[in-house]
């Protein structure tokens, strides 16, 4: 459920920052989500697989271009939400990668940082044959 909502929120934030993408609202983006959820789960693989030496020979970049005719194909489902081209759905599937990556990684993979206190190193000295020790 939460990576269906970070779905929801890459597809919104795709539609307020590419102009050929439209959301009606959060349910249509919410719906848009599940049916591209539901495409990358059984259609994705398949389309990678029949398109592999073209990905290779792209460095995986044409991964975009699978990603932006699933998300016309979810356009063409679902009424609130509208892609009006080809370069607005490749622009929008790279953004909405990006939004759902960073998503992911604050939410699934919390970022810890670490202070380094005084009594988290070791204070080396050179000895007198020249080695180095504690």
């Amino acid at each position: 459920m939460t990576k269906w909502l970070i779905l929801t929120l890459s597809i919104m934030g795709a539609s307020y920052i590419i102009d050929g993408i439209k959301v009606k609202g959060f349910f249509s983006a919410f719906f848009a989500a599940a049916i591209l959820g539901i495409l990358n789960i059984f259609f994705k693989p398949i389309l990678l697989l029949l398109t592999l030496p073209v990905n290779i020979l792209t460095l995986g970049l044409f991964t975009f271009v699978i990603n932006a005719i699933l998300l016309m194909m979810v356009s063409g489902v679902i009424k609130g939400f509208v892609v009006s081209g080809f370069w607005s759905a490749v622009f929008g599937s790279i953004v909405i990668s990006i939004i759902s990556w960073v998503l992911n990684e604050i939410i699934f993979n919390k970022i810890e940082i670490h202070y380094i206190k005084k009594d988290d190193y070791i204070d080396l000295e050179k000895k007198d044959d020249g080695s180095w020790g504690v």
